[in-house]
């Protein structure tokens, strides 16, 4: 998955807003003014970080240690950091950015 690849995707979420709080080389996705994903323009290979339900975080970081790591700035417990280079299918990548927009829907929800 590029970068661009990641954007398209992301945006194709319903209520999704892209913005830039932390300078032009990261990139913050939001739903209702909450992030659930973040990504730098800049990386090689693309990365991301995305939040995780604690339980899946670690097991995802066990299971594949090399490419899912502690979320890189993050709270550790919530957030994993995706490294896409290529050991993780499309599918694996998308499920990844699918349940952080689903927790944080329903976060922001109650």
């Amino acid at each position: 998955m590029h970068l661009e690849d990641l954007r398209n995707y992301v945006l194709s979420k319903p209520d999704v807003e892209e913005t830039l709080p932390f300078g032009p080389d990261t990139l913050v996705y939001k739903i209702t003014g909450k992030a659930f994903l973040l990504t730098s323009i800049n990386s090689h290979p693309v990365q991301f970080n995305v939040k995780c339900d604690p339980d899946k975080a670690i097991e995802l970081r066990e299971a594949y240690p090399h490419c899912i790591l502690p979320g890189y700035h993050m709270n550790k417990k919530h957030w994993n950091t995706i490294l896409v280079e290529g050991s993780l299918s499309g599918k694996q990548l998308k499920e990844f950015i699918d349940d952080s927009y689903d927790l944080v829907k329903k976060v922001k929800k109650k």
